[in-house]
C-alpha cells in the first residue's frame, strides 16, 4: 500500500536533492517522476504518454518560430540600428548611453523576446561602448542586464506562450498586449534610477542629430521593428493566431536579415537553425519532462495542499501576494525561467486566481516580472552571467552595482502587484472578455 506523503517527498525531495547534485534540471524532474510512479505502482507509459501530452501543443509552434526570428534579427545587424534609432530619441540626456540602453532593450524585446539574447547581441556592442565613453564597467553592466529584462515582458515573449499552456490556455493575445505597460513602466523606471547615478557620477551626454540624421537612422530601424508589428498586430486583430503570426514573422526577418540588411551571408543561416535547434531542444525536453512532473503533482493533490498551506497563513489579500512574490523571487534566484513556469503555475495558479480572484492575464504578468527578476540575480541568473562575461567583471562586482536596479525592479513588482488596471487595461480596452 502507497502512502501520498511518502510519494510527495519522493517527487518533491528527490527533485530537490537532484538539484541539489547539480543533476541537469530536465533530468531532475523526469528522475524524480519516474521514482515517483515507481513507488505508486503507476506504469511507466502513463508517464511517457504525459511527457508526449505536455508538447503535443499547437500554440508551442510559435516557440521555434519566435526563436529563429530572434536569432536572425539579433545576428542581421537589428541591434545596431536599434541602438542607433535609441540615441537618436535619448542619447542627448545626462547619461545618455544608459538611456539607449533601456530604450534598445525595449525594441529589441519586441523582436527578440529573450532577455539573454538582449545581453548577448546588444550588450556585445553597448558595454564596451560605455566603458569606452567613461561609465563604468559594473553600472555598464548593471543597466545593460537589468534592462535586457523587459524582453520577457514587452511582447512577443515565448515564455508568456509557455505560461499559456501551463495555466490551461489563456489568451496569448491578451498577455501580449498585458506585458506593454509594465514593461514600458519597467523600462522608465530604470531610466530613472539610471539618470540619478548618472547626474551622481557625472557620465556623458551623447552627440545630437540633425533632423536629416534622425530620418535616415529611424529608416534604417523601421524594417526591423516592423517585425513586432507583425507579431502583434497579427494576434491582435486576429488575421493570425500567434503561431502563425510567430512563422510569418520568422519569413519576414528572413527576408530583412539575408536580402535588405545583408549584414551577414546566406551561409550563416545553417549556424542560426542549429543554435535555434539546440535552444528548441532544450525547452521542449524541460515541457515535456515538466509536464509528467506536473501530472503527478495534481494526482497527489499537492496544488490543492498548498493552496489550503498558503490560506491557513494569512487570508490577507495583500500579504498573501507579498508572500507569494517572495517565494517567486527566492525560486527565481536558484531555478531558470522556464522550469519555473511550468512548475509553479499549476500550484500557485489555484490560490493566486481561485482564491484571491486575480485574473490569469494578471497573475501571468506578475510571474514574468518575478522570475525575469531571477535573470538577473546570483546564483542562477542566467543573463547576469551572459553581461558578466560580455563585460569581463566578477558576478560579485556586477551585483554590488546592481542594488539600486533590483530596489527599482521590486518597486515596479509591487505597483503591478497592488494595480491591476496598469496590466489590464491595454488587453481590456483591445481585447475585451478574452
Amino acid at each position: 500500500m502507497t502512502d501520498p506523503t511518502i510519494a510527495t517527498v519522493i517527487l518533491m525531495g528527490g527533485f530537490a536533492l537532484l538539484m541539489v547534485l547539480r543533476v541537469p534540471i530536465t533530468f531532475s524532474l523526469a528522475l524524480a517522476s519516474i521514482a515517483t510512479a515507481t513507488y505508486l505502482n503507476i506504469p511507466l507509459m502513463a508517464i511517457v504518454q504525459q511527457m508526449v501530452q505536455g508538447v503535443k501543443s499547437f500554440s508551442l509552434l510559435a516557440i521555434p518560430f519566435f526563436i529563429i526570428a530572434g536569432e536572425m534579427m539579433g545576428r542581421g545587424g537589428i541591434a545596431l540600428k536599434l541602438i542607433n534609432l535609441a540615441n537618436v530619441l535619448v542619447g542627448r540626456i545626462r547619461g545618455g548611453l544608459a538611456m539607449v540602453n533601456v530604450v534598445e532593450s525595449m525594441f529589441f524585446g519586441g523582436i527578440s523576446g529573450s532577455a539573454v539574447a538582449d545581453v548577448a547581441s546588444t550588450g556585445t556592442i553597448m558595454i564596451p561602448l560605455m566603458e569606452k565613453s567613461g561609465y563604468d564597467d559594473d553600472f555598464s553592466v548593471a543597466i545593460t542586464v537589468t534592462s535586457a529584462t523587459q524582453g520577457i515582458i514587452i511582447p512577443p515573449s515565448h515564455n508568456m506562450i509557455i505560461y499559456s499552456v501551463a495555466a490551461g490556455g489563456v489568451s496569448v493575445g491578451r498577455l501580449f498586449l498585458a506585458g506593454f505597460v509594465p514593461g514600458v513602466t519597467l523600462g522608465i523606471a530604470l531610466m530613472i534610477i539610471s539618470y540619478i547615478i548618472s547626474i551622481k557620477r557625472n557620465y556623458p551626454k551623447e552627440k545630437k542629430y540633425s533632423f536629416k540624421e534622425a530620418v535616415k537612422i529611424f529608416g534604417d530601424a523601421f524594417l526591423g521593428l516592423m517585425t513586432a508589428v507583425i507579431i502583434m498586430g497579427g494576434v491582435v486583430s486576429g488575421v493570425f493566431t500567434a503561431t502563425e503570426s510567430a512563422a510569418v514573422a520568422a519569413i519576414y526577418a528572413f527576408i530583412i536579415t539575408f536580402f535588405v540588411y545583408k549584414e551577414i551571408p546566406l551561409k550563416e543561416f545553417k549556424g542560426i537553425l542549429y543554435s535555434t535547434l539546440k535552444t528548441l531542444t532544450m525547452v521542449m525536453a524541460l515541457i515535456a519532462s515538466a509536464s509528467a512532473f506536473s501530472w503527478l503533482m495534481a494526482y497527489l493533490r499537492i496544488p490543492a495542499i498548498a493552496t489550503e498551506f498558503l490560506i491557513s497563513i494569512t487570508n490577507n489579500k495583500i500579504l498573501l501576494l507579498m508572500l507569494i512574490n517572495v517565494l517567486l523571487l527566492l525560486l527565481g534566484m536558484i531555478m531558470d525561467m522556464a522550469p519555473l513556469i511550468l512548475i509553479v503555475t499549476p500550484i500557485l495558479y489555484p490560490v493566486v486566481v481561485g482564491k484571491l480572484g486575480l485574473s490569469p492575464i494578471h497573475f501571468g504578468i506578475i510571474l514574468m516580472i518575478n522570475l525575469a527578476i531571477g535573470l538577473c540575480t546570483p546564483p542562477v541568473g542566467s543573463a547576469l552571467f551572459v553581461g558578466c562575461a560580455v563585460g569581463k567583471i566578477s558576478i560579485e562586482k556586477a551585483a554590488k552595482a546592481m542594488i539600486p536596479f533590483y530596489f527599482v525592479m521590486v518597486i515596479v513588482l509591487l505597483l503591478i502587484t497592488y494595480v491591476p488596471q496598469i496590466t489590464m487595461f491595454v488587453p481590456n480596452l483591445i481585447m475585451p472578455g478574452g
